[in-house]
């Protein structure tokens, strides 16, 4: 299990998350939701340990993470076990998108596994036409893809996705979908934010509605129709009038 609880967190002068408190089990795909600038890729950086909370804890699989800490370097540090991909994605220019997703396969405890990993994604995400392009050569669509094979090759147990799916079409929606439910399947715990409220509705095992970098409301998917606060409820209503 992945906990973070009572989370802080500054940015020069504005406070990004108050209080914040998340779950991550193994075996299910928590998804949060809310307004823009609430503070959801902040969380996501936070629990990670990318970007540590000014203060809170995180534990990960019982180890655990107090801040603010004593150092600024984490002792033992959880990645791979738990590993990002974000809206930005950060592939190198100069490397094809092959040679992005080989670079961290030398940080794998079984690189010959991680490159069969690498072909099983290669099909299972239809990237082979493109793979030997340059990321500047490549649709966002494409380039989003190949961000999330290179997380997967390293077979976290923990996966954050921030805005995964924006720019895909609706096949390869369906098809990252069907992906993270055989992760999931598989015992992978998956944080996903997304602000695709059809997307939320059938991935999510739990649902986080975050706002001003604060938990309004969680609970499993039934929040999304049923949602007990009135904000996440006018919030809801609007994303449905607008879709």
């Amino acid at each position: 299990m992945l906990t973070a609880r009572n989370i802080d967190k500054t940015l020069g002068d504005r406070k990004i998350l108050s209080g914040a408190d998340l779950s991550v089990e193994p075996g299910k795909i928590t998804v949060v939701i809310g307004p823009s600038g609430g503070g959801k890729t902040t969380l996501l950086r936070a629990v990670s340990l990318i970007d540590p909370p000014d203060r809170g804890v995180v534990t990960v699989d019982g180890e655990e993470y107090t801040f603010p800490a004593a150092s600024l370097a984490l002792a033992s540090p959880p990645w791979p076990k738990v590993t990002a991909v974000f809206q930005q994605l950060f592939l190198w220019p100069h490397l094809t998108l092959r040679q992005n997703i080989e670079l961290p396969i030398k940080f794998s405890a079984s690189p010959v596994r991680a490159a069969r990993r690498l072909e099983e994604l290669v099909t299972s995400f239809d990237m082979k036409e493109f793979m030997d392009r340059y990321p500047n050569q490549a649709s966002l669509g494409q380039r989003q893809r190949v961000a999330l094979a290179r997380a997967l090759v390293l077979e976290p147990k923990y996966l954050m996705l921030d805005e995964i799916t924006s720019s895909l079409d609706v096949e390869q929606v369906a098809a990252i979908l069907a992906h993270l439910r055989l992760l999931r399947d598989n015992g992978v715990g998956l944080m996903v934010i997304t602000h695709l409220l059809g997307f939320a509705r059938s991935a999510g095992d739990e649902v986080v509605f975050l706002e001003e970098g604060k938990v309004i409301e969680s609970g499993d998917k039934d929040i999304l129709a049923n949602p007990t606060n009135e904000r996440v409820r006018g919030f809801l209503s609007l994303i449905q009038a607008v879709s």
